[in-house]
């Protein structure tokens, strides 16, 4: 006795007409086009059912990123055991994607997940001061916020009661609407208006929270900064923020730092810098002079000779160094005795020569300006 043939299976980018490349937009426009043109609504040469099940089947496997990872892999034996236990439409037959791509609902039939609202993410502006950010500093912080019901414990009825049912859903948390197309009537699910897609109603209210199951509250809180924060950066603190309603998952708190600047000071990373002016005479013979520093002032010598862009390097003068780069000024206006001391010096000096194996004017501009 001959057994019947089976039918060859197509590919699934053949079916949709899509190369294996194209990405989830392309795969769900050539699916909306192929559904549209081949429901059996619309369709009316022989064949039509079982091609628009074709064009289904393909683009639950192709818009689904592990079902079309195990496809291009293995091929329809990667596939077909997950789609033979699911069926290809849920609780509304071989139809059952169509609602997910022309209106992002649920096939009806289908039950929803009671939902969880979480609740929102907090931030809070913290300005700090210059050594607090050098050095790490714990700060307190006070803000106002949404916390659970300590009367309900967040279940948003009065103690002693329970949700009911929401009569409009019946407990589903869903409603049906249904929407006129192109391929006829369409029914949407949405959840339901009354109960929120929750599926209960709460109907004795807590007389604290009027059933959110969340109170306003001044809440206060320690935050740890780590040494070396930056400008602009955000510290996470995760539950700290708004409580859920009903019992929800609470947000996040995310401290946005604010740095004070320094007046002398300027950090990168764990290094500290300051510009010390010094005058020509000062540059020549050298001398002693006092810089500031993140806990107070220290005094260096400035050795004889020293050039623009020379550096003085105090070792643990913060978290790291402090680099204290002289900058020789030469001054813009010249009292009479000052010039006449000046042309004295002219005429007993060699000609200029360039310093050897220090920085050029070059390396000078290049740190000043990409740094």
């Amino acid at each position: 006795m001959m057994r019947p043939a089976m039918a060859v299976k197509r590919d699934y980018y053949d079916v949709l007409g899509v190369t294996r490349d194209a990405d989830d937009a392309e795969i769900k426009r050539a699916f909306r086009r192929l559904a549209q043109r081949h429901h059996p609504d619309v369709d009316t040469d022989d064949g039509a059912e079982q091609r628009f099940k074709e064009v289904n089947e393909a683009y639950r496997v192709l818009s689904d990123r592990q079902r079309r990872t195990a496809y291009d892999m293995f091929g329809h034996a990667g596939v077909d055991g997950a789609a033979a236990s699911e069926g290809f439409g849920g609780g509304f037959g071989p139809f059952g994607d169509i609602f997910d791509a022309f209106f992002g609902g649920a096939p009806a039939g289908s039950r929803r997940r009671q939902r969880v609202v979480p609740g929102a993410d907090l931030r809070y502006d913290l300005v700090i001061e210059f050594a607090e950010a050098v050095f790490g500093v714990t700060k307190e912080i006070a803000f106002p916020t949404l916390v659970t019901c300590p009367r309900c414990d967040g279940a948003g009825g009065e103690p002693g009661t329970e949700p009911e049912t929401c009569p409009d859903c019946s407990g589903s948390g869903e409603q049906r609407r249904v929407a006129q197309t192109i391929l006829g009537q369409m029914v949407n699910i949405v959840a339901c208006a009354r109960c929120r897609g929750e599926g209960r109603i709460i109907a004795t209210p807590c007389t604290e929270c009027h059933g959110d199951g969340r109170v306003r509250e001044d809440r206060s809180l320690q935050v740890t900064i780590p040494a070396g924060i930056d400008d602009g950066q955000r510290i996470a603190l995760e539950g700290q923020g708004e409580a859920g309603p009903r019992g929800g998952p609470s947000g996040d708190l995310y401290v946005a730092i604010k740095v004070t600047e320094h007046a002398q000071l300027v950090r990168r990373g764990t290094e500290l810098f300051h510009e010390l002016p010094v005058t020509f005479p000062q540059a020549a013979l050298g001398t002693t002079a006092t810089v500031p520093t993140v806990e107070g002032s220290e005094e260096v010598d400035v050795p004889p000779g020293v050039q623009s862009g020379h550096q003085i390097r105090l070792r643990g003068a913060g978290r790291g160094d402090l680099h204290v780069v002289v900058n020789v000024v030469v001054p813009a206006k010249l009292s009479k005795r000052e010039r006449e001391l000046l042309e004295q010096l002219d005429e007993v000096s060699e000609p200029a020569v360039l310093p050897k194996g220090g920085p050029s004017v070059f390396d000078w501009l290049r740190d000043r300006l990409f740094g």
